[in-house]
C-alpha cells in the first residue's frame, strides 16, 4: 500500500492549519467560534494558545465524545454545541471578545468511513447521508423524487452531466426494489458504461446527495450572514472549502462586499453600498505539495477569509444571488 494512501485511512489531518494560524494568530487573546469542530483539529492548535477560548459547533453527534474530552482538558476555555452552524445566532456572547470565526467545509475521514452515514460510494446498505439534525436521508430522495427533481439535484449541486439519464434509470429500477447504496452505484455506472479514469463514476451524485440532503448551500448563506453580524470590527470570517460551488459562495460573498464598484458616488452617502471587508488576499489559499502528500484529500481546498470593517444589515443581494440554488434545495 501507498504510504500517503495508508496516512489518510489512518488519521484526520486539519486542512491548510499553518495557514489558518497565520490569519488568525495576531488577534490572540479572546473567543474563537469553530463551526466544524469535526476531529477538534482547529480548535486543539488554537487553544495552544492559554489566552484563547473556543465555542465549538458541530451538527455531528458523534462530536460530543469528542468534545468531552477538551471540556476536561480546557474546562472553562472551551465549549461546544451540537447544533448547525446556521444556528449561530442563537450563540449569546460579549461581542467584543469575540475575534474570529471558522469553517472548515469538508468532511473527516472518520465520517466519510462511517458506515452509518453513508458518505461514500464504497459504503453499503441503506442510503443515508445525514451529518445530524436533518430533515430526510438520501433514500427518501431516491427512492421517492420524481425524474425531475432528481436531474436537477445532481446537475446543479453535483455538475453531473448525464443527470437525466441517471435520473431516469433510478425511476425505471426502483419499481423493482428499494435502492440502497451499490444500486446507485450500479445505476450510474451502468449510464457510463465504462470504469471510472480519474475520478469515480459515483462522485458527483454522490456530492449532490450530501448537499442536498444536509441542506448545505442555506446552511452555507445564512451561516455567513449570521456570522458577519456577531462579529465585532476587526474581527475575521475563514471559510476553507472543497467544492465549486462552496467557494463560489463564499468569494462572492467576501468580495461583493469588499467593495462598491455598482455603487455611484454621485448617490448621497447612506444609498451607496458600504463596504463591509477589507481581503487581505484577493485569491484563494491552497495547500502546499508536502501538505498534498500527506493529506492528498486536501488537493481541493480553498481558504478565504475577510476582516469586518463595518456594519450592514440587509444582504437580500447575497441571497437573489443563488437563489437558483436555493429554490432547487427547496424542492422538498
Amino acid at each position: 500500500m501507498n504510504a500517503t494512501i495508508k496516512l489518510e485511512n489512518e488519521k484526520h489531518f486539519p486542512v491548510l492549519l499553518e495557514k489558518l494560524i497565520s490569519i488568525i494568530s495576531p488577534l490572540y487573546g479572546g473567543t474563537f467560534i469553530d463551526c466544524t469542530f469535526g476531529q477538534g483539529g482547529y480548535s486543539k492548535k488554537i487553544l495552544e494558545n492559554k489566552y484563547n477560548n473556543i465555542i465549538a459547533i458541530d451538527r455531528d453527534v458523534k462530536s460530543l465524545e469528542i468534545s468531552k474530552k477538551f471540556e476536561k482538558k480546557y474546562k472553562n476555555r472551551f465549549k461546544f454545541k451540537n447544533m448547525k452552524f446556521s444556528e449561530i445566532n442563537r450563540i449569546k456572547i460579549n461581542k467584543n471578545i469575540l475575534k474570529g470565526i471558522i469553517f472548515d467545509l469538508g468532511y473527516s475521514t472518520t465520517q466519510i468511513k462511517d458506515p452509518e452515514k453513508g458518505l461514500s460510494f464504497l459504503s453499503k446498505g441503506k442510503l443515508n447521508m445525514r451529518m445530524g439534525l436533518n430533515e430526510f436521508s438520501a433514500n427518501e430522495i431516491v427512492n421517492d423524487f420524481d425524474q425531475s427533481s432528481l436531474s436537477k439535484i445532481f446537475y446543479s449541486f453535483g455538475d453531473e452531466k448525464k443527470a437525466n439519464n441517471i435520473a431516469r434509470k433510478i425511476i425505471n429500477f426502483r419499481k423493482s426494489k428499494n435502492i440502497e447504496t451499490q444500486d446507485l452505484v450500479k445505476i450510474i455506472d451502468s449510464v457510463y458504461k465504462k470504469k471510472f479514469k480519474k475520478i469515480h463514476n459515483s462522485t458527483k451524485v454522490f456530492q449532490a446527495l450530501r448537499i442536498f440532503v444536509n441542506k448545505e448551500i442555506s446552511e452555507l448563506i445564512d451561516s455567513l450572514i449570521s456570522s458577519f453580524k456577531l462579529l465585532p470590527k476587526g474581527g475575521v470570517i475563514v471559510v476553507v472549502s472543497f467544492h465549486s460551488i462552496e467557494d463560489k459562495i463564499v468569494k462572492y460573498f467576501f468580495h461583493h462586499y469588499s467593495q462598491n464598484k455598482n455603487s455611484s458616488r454621485y448617490l448621497p452617502e447612506k444609498q451607496r453600498k458600504k463596504i463591509l471587508f477589507n481581503l487581505p488576499q484577493k485569491k484563494p489559499l491552497i495547500p502546499e505539495n508536502y501538505e498534498v502528500l500527506k493529506n492528498p484529500p486536501s488537493r481541493s481546498a480553498k481558504l478565504r477569509y475577510a476582516i469586518k470593517i463595518n456594519e450592514n444589515q440587509d444582504f437580500s443581494d447575497f441571497k437573489k444571488k443563488f437563489k437558483y440554488l436555493l429554490d432547487i434545495e427547496n424542492i422538498c
